[in-house]
């Protein structure tokens, strides 16, 4: 048999082969970037794993024999799920990994737009030893309240970490029991009582329901100077929305892990603000998360190759 790996950022496909290859499994690779790429890549394999590459329903139309698309990751939202199901191909993520690290990436944000460390850290470095900002611009964490839009996983552990700074804590999730927000210590509140926070962190999936749900008319919402953390999908935030609000003051400071392209083109507006931190989608990692991803997508497409019950799949396919 053969599997595509269609990209992906590590050094070496070594884990992934010590699974698949005893089993007598081809792995063929490259980095795809568009439809076009993956397509050809893809199209007689029997098995795929895929990290950012673009699976559309295209690129699903082509496959002829491929029967599961494993993905490096939570979310699936660079494969056609639709399309996927209705040709039959099972597509399975790693919805359990990866969720300490993401929800300690989201403090250390929080906590440098709040105490305005990236900023002071340049200075110093400058040779200016003083304050970046002025001291109102500089928070603590027990006088601010923070909303938490999202109570999957990753949410509900930053819930609990946000509980010993003791400010407090409103979660926006429609599907989350009210009974579970309350029993956490933090409080049920609608998606406008979200943006009235002092912080708004998201916790999302990327669907046609949350795309953009941090716009100029949310945004306007929140209190002048709030601070708007993303560890989630950068295609939940308007990025052109989000820097004119920067820039007038609006919003006091951005910390992102994800941007709505990446790589950011040279000129995306949100590149060179300096109340605006990026890091480039690391949250997720650590050597114990990369390496517990890598084995158990491989392991995904191993059961499917052994004719074993297929774990987390999302699509519905058996």
């Amino acid at each position: 048999m053969k599997i595509a790996v269609t990209d992906y950022s590590f050094d070496s496909l070594d884990f992934e082969k010590a699974i698949l290859e005893p089993l007598g499994c081809e792995v063929v690779d490259a980095q795809c970037r568009t439809p076009q790429e993956t397509m050809k890549l893809t199209h007689d394999c029997d098995g795929v794993i895929s990290q950012y590459a673009p699976i559309n329903a295209d690129v699903i139309g082509a496959m002829q024999k491929v029967r599961v698309i494993a993905r490096y990751g939570i979310g699936v939202d660079n494969v056609d799920i639709a399309a996927a199901r209705a040709k039959g191909i099972a597509v399975c993520n790693v919805p359990d990994y990866c969720i300490n690290e993401v929800a300690d990436h989201t403090l250390a944000l929080m906590l440098c737009a709040t105490r305005c460390l990236v900023s002071d850290n340049a200075n110093v470095h400058a040779g200016n030893w003083k304050a970046s900002v002025p001291a109102p611009s500089m928070k603590s964490l027990d006088q601010c309240k923070v909303g938490v839009a999202g109570f999957g996983r990753i949410g509900r552990q930053v819930v609990q970490r946000l509980l010993a700074f003791g400010g407090e804590i409103l979660v926006f999730d429609p599907v989350a029991p009210l009974a579970d927000i309350e029993k956490s210590g933090a409080r049920a509140a609608s998606l406008d009582e979200i943006f009235g926070c002092d912080i708004v962190t998201l916790h999302c999936p990327s669907t046609d329901q949350t795309r953009k749900m941090v716009n100029a008319q949310s945004l306007a919402k929140m209190p002048r100077g709030a601070i708007l953390v993303n560890v989630s999908r950068g295609d939940l935030v308007d990025s052109e929305a989000l820097a004119q609000t920067v820039k007038s003051g609006q919003i006091g400071a951005a910390a992102l892990d994800v941007l709505d392209e990446e790589p950011p083109p040279e000129k995306h507006p949100l590149l060179g603000l300096g109340n605006v931190i990026v890091t480039p989608h690391v949250a997720s990692v650590s050597a114990r998360s990369v390496r517990v991803l890598r084995e158990s997508t491989a392991e995904a497409v191993a059961r499917a190759v052994r004719g074993e019950k297929l774990l987390n799949v999302v699509n519905g396919v058996e």
